[in-house]
């Protein structure tokens, strides 16, 4: 098979890892791919959102499948453009892209089709935002309507921060992105996240992990696209990923192809346990980053015959994948000042070295220069990834590889799994 996959990012790099072991891929093209995703394809320099270049490419190369990494080729219209070019496309279209692009669109869905949530209010202005914030208790969850690369949800402790958040959202620090703002309901209980693949009709569960999203050890600092994950995650009991499945994936999938958009690819289920019950965070229209990581490190089944058999519509016809019964756990390394504003160029040696069989440092954000150098081009720079018997050997083997790496203008959490070994 050839195949084109599409990103630049950690996740991708974590999907082009296991793809090239497949023995079925032939060919595998990355674009734009980054520098360590040389070691498994060929880069070309076309953009994420460049739907017609991509196009053209995945004809050029004669792929079999196209496989969209980031939620922005989705709210760009790939997948309806390769699907309309007559390639199997693992990837949602635009118009099921909005359970991503829009928290709005998202929050009124799970209204019309009973999916459990936190209660919220959808604001056009910052006076309206302000207007609203009596209906909720601190700490308050102010979120960007549209896409925002991870960074668009404050949870604000008081009313005066949450005012502030509501101002900056308004006066441009999202973009386009925060033109609308949802408040939320604070939830309580411990978030997880889960992956389920569709393919238009029929859905199979595909592994759980558990993010950490503030910046800093303690969970402390701003929230950030993730500063590290592991998998398995102690919260996903059998009990509960059942739930999850009932309660909001099928229902989700059923509503979306009601709603004229049948979903084909994988959907992250980004959830709350609660007391309730599980209550659904937000959903994202890709793999998780870095989530992603950790589901490649412990996947023991080859992913190529699934994310076709999503594009084909014969998932049906797949089995449960399988899952090595190890821990994995990546740890990201970002550069200094991430999320707000990440120190750029920063070099990195030692990121290439071989840390043995069970770790692996994939590439976030980074780029070579004209001497060959690796710089941090990103907020998020690398992880580095490990398996393990158990979480705690995982972390260290994940650790060690973040202590041989010499990037001095990087940070990272030192506290990755905390939650599954006190």
């Amino acid at each position: 098979m050839n195949i084109l996959l599409v990103g630049s990012g950690g996740r991708e790099h974590a999907l082009a890892w296991k793809i090239a072991a497949s023995p079925l891929v032939r060919r595998l093209v990355a674009a734009p791919g980054n520098p360590g995703m040389a070691a498994q394809a060929e880069l070309r320099n076309v953009s994420a959102t460049d739907v017609e270049g991509l196009v053209a490419l995945a004809r050029e190369i004669a792929a079999d499948l196209v496989v969209i990494g980031p939620e922005s080729s989705v709210a760009a219209g790939l997948g309806d453009a390769v699907v309309a070019a007559g390639i199997p496309c693992f990837g949602p279209s635009a118009q099921a892209g909005q359970l991503e692009s829009s928290k709005a669109f998202t929050k009124a869905f799970c209204d019309r089709y009973g999916l459990p949530t936190s209660a919220y209010a959808v604001c056009g202005s910052a006076a309206e935002a302000r207007a609203a914030l009596p209906r909720f208790q601190p700490p308050y969850v102010i979120k960007a309507d549209g896409l925002a690369a991870g960074k668009g949800v404050v949870i604000a402790a008081t009313r005066e921060e949450a005012e502030a958040a509501i101002d900056d959202a308004f006066g441009g620090r999202f973009g386009a992105a925060g033109a609308r703002v949802v408040l939320e309901e604070f939830l309580e209980g411990e978030i997880g996240s889960l992956f389920a693949l569709c393919d238009g009709k029929d859905s199979m569960v595909f592994g759980w992990a558990q993010d950490h999203k503030r910046a800093f050890d303690g969970e402390q600092g701003p929230n950030t696209g993730g500063m590290g994950t592991y998998s398995p995650a102690p919260v996903f009991t059998p009990e509960l990923v059942e739930q999850v499945r009932t309660r909001l994936v099928e229902p989700a999938f059923a509503g979306i192809a009601a709603d004229g958009a049948p979903y084909r690819g994988v959907l992250f289920v980004e959830l709350m346990a609660t007391r309730d019950g599980p209550k659904l965070v937000e959903f994202n229209v890709r793999f998780g980053d870095p989530e992603c990581q950790v589901l490649m490190l412990r996947l023991e089944s080859d992913i190529v015959p699934y994310l076709l058999a999503c594009a084909q519509g014969r998932l049906a016809g797949m089995p449960a994948p399988t899952w090595r019964d190890e821990s994995a756990v990546c740890v990201v390394m970002a550069a200094r000042g991430y999320p707000e504003k990440p120190a750029a160029g920063g070099a990195i040696n030692g990121a290439d070295a071989d840390f043995g069989a069970d770790t692996v440092v994939l590439h976030a954000g980074t780029k070579r220069d004209e001497a060959g150098q690796l710089r941090a081009s990103g907020g998020r720079v690398l992880n580095a990834c490990a398996r393990g018997a158990t979480l705690r050997e995982a972390r260290d083997r994940a650790y060690a590889a973040v202590d041989a790496i010499d990037f001095p203008d990087g940070f990272c959490r030192r506290d990755i799994g905390w939650r599954a070994l006190v």
